[in-house]
């Protein structure tokens, strides 16, 4: 009897946990302005929800419209005439007055666009999945490029995911993203992002299936009896089933992109004490400082209060206070999720993007004792100011190689190197991929062929013949 009691008072708790812990997840994953955007909104619709910088007017509050909450809409009659009793309450005049004024405001604010991280996210939560896949699947959408491409191997998100996760399960979660519109995210490389999108209702859908899987590269080079030779599909046929090819989209993450250079608004800012020691912090100068209305509370200790009024204030209060509480946890997170980055990164700000070190999320997460999607949560879409300029938190993310001496090398190093090689070659005859794996490989940095040729089109530079000036 004890152990149910037991058990039933954690289910308790996680059901009343789970709502607090969805909003500290959003709260932390929202940059700077949208956070601005999210406290106005919850300040018109929270009348116990006050903004300091607008001096405390706790003890001369606002009418609380009772109205407002479903669970009152027929039970408040009394409220205003209680409220009455207040000789320091503003008039009606005034209250509204104040509303247009924050309404008007909020309408001149730019909203932030939908990224398509936004996008799927929302998807996700429409699917029915246990909370590990979804956890899984959450960190696999954000780990996904502005392309909607997956860069990391399974193996990678395994690993970097806490080891908390297996083989069958990384699929599993994959699988779900790739079912998410736009059709074709999650790929992992051209061919699969095309697959992705081919529908059952589709003009030619088994004929692309074989040109995609086998024909990309004699496509690119207009080779078509080529393969008419190889597949025996009529070239008439093939002509036809290339032009719905045009109609796929191979970069389905894109149409997220503005085409608008948009200004960014860095969460964080890092700069060198006299001792030349990084220090970060946080830029929160315009995000209102909240509290709860303390006019309000003292009314809770009215005994003649109506219940349904009671329940009202309470829920408001702990609305507020849930709010409150997620931002102070989103501000110590960022912090020390973006100190543990710097510490890592220095060589970054001292000597430029060239010095970036390999560095994973998981690595983070061990340092300041978090999970790895917190971490993920915490970078995405947040920006920090540094003297080398402004960068997205995920640019100190990445993966690298080890070199002649056992030292790790980052990707970004490597494609750096590529781009140097290339800008310097013979335009007459220009370097292979195996050429660039040579030249690497002088400079202590051994990487494989299939590596040159994924960042060199990643880099969207064109093959050797392509590249070739006569």
């Amino acid at each position: 009897m004890r152990l149910d009691t037991s058990q039933q008072f954690k289910t308790d708790m996680r059901l009343r946990m789970a709502p607090r812990m969805i909003q500290s997840m959003e709260i932390l994953q929202l940059p700077l302005m949208a956070l601005q955007e999210r406290i106005d909104q919850e300040l018109e619709e929270n009348p116990l929800l006050i903004d300091l910088r607008e001096g405390d007017t706790s003890e001369n509050e606002s009418e609380v419209d009772a109205s407002s909450s479903t669970e009152t809409d027929s039970d408040v009659a009394d409220w205003e005439e209680w409220d009455d009793r207040d000789p320091h309450r503003p008039s009606r005049a005034a209250l509204s007055e104040e509303a247009d004024r924050k309404y008007d405001a909020m309408q001149n604010m730019a909203s932030r666009p939908r990224s398509l991280h936004d996008e799927l996210d929302d998807q996700l939560g429409f699917l029915p999945t246990d909370s590990k896949l979804r956890a899984l699947a959450e960190y696999i959408i954000h780990n996904l490029d502005e392309n909607g491409y997956l860069q990391l191997s399974l193996h990678e998100i395994i690993r970097d995911f806490g080891g908390e996760a297996d083989q069958s399960e990384a699929d599993e979660a994959l699988q779900l993203v790739q079912k998410l519109e736009p059709q074709g995210v999650g790929a992992r490389n051209l061919r699969e992002c095309l697959l992705l999108q081919l529908t059952p209702d589709l003009p030619f859908k088994d004929v692309l299936y074989t040109l995609i899987s086998n024909h990309l590269d004699d496509i690119q080079q207009n080779r078509l009896p080529q393969i008419e030779k190889k597949t025996g599909i009529a070239i008439d046929v093939i002509k036809e089933a290339i032009e719905q090819l045009r109609r796929l989209d191979p970069r389905p993450g894109a149409r997220f992109l503005s085409d608008n250079n948009q200004y960014v608004l860095p969460d964080l800012i890092v700069e060198p004490d006299e001792q030349g020691v990084y220090q970060v912090a946080l830029i929160d100068d315009y995000t209102p400082q909240l509290s709860i209305s303390h006019y309000y509370q003292k009314q809770l200790k009215n005994k003649a209060m109506d219940p349904v009024t009671r329940e009202f204030i309470q829920k408001k209060i702990q609305s507020a206070r849930w709010l409150i509480e997620s931002i102070e946890q989103r501000r110590g997170t960022l912090l020390k999720v973006a100190r543990a980055i710097i510490e890592h990164q220095k060589d970054f700000l001292d000597k430029g993007p060239e010095s970036i070190q390999p560095l994973k999320m998981q690595q983070i997460a061990d340092q300041v004792h978090v999970h790895v999607t917190t971490v993920s949560r915490a970078v995405d879409d947040k920006w920090i100011q540094t003297p080398r300029g402004i960068f997205a938190l995920k640019r100190f993310f990445g993966g690298g190689t080890t070199n002649a001496d056992g030292e790790e090398v980052a990707w970004d190093k490597i494609k750096q190197k590529l781009l140097e090689l290339i800008a310097k070659e013979d335009r007459s005859n220009p370097m292979s991929d195996e050429e660039i794996v040579d030249a690497l490989s002088q400079t202590g940095v051994p990487v494989a062929r299939r590596t040159v040729t994924k960042y060199r089109k990643a880099l969207r530079i064109p093959s050797s013949r392509q590249r070739k000036q006569f």
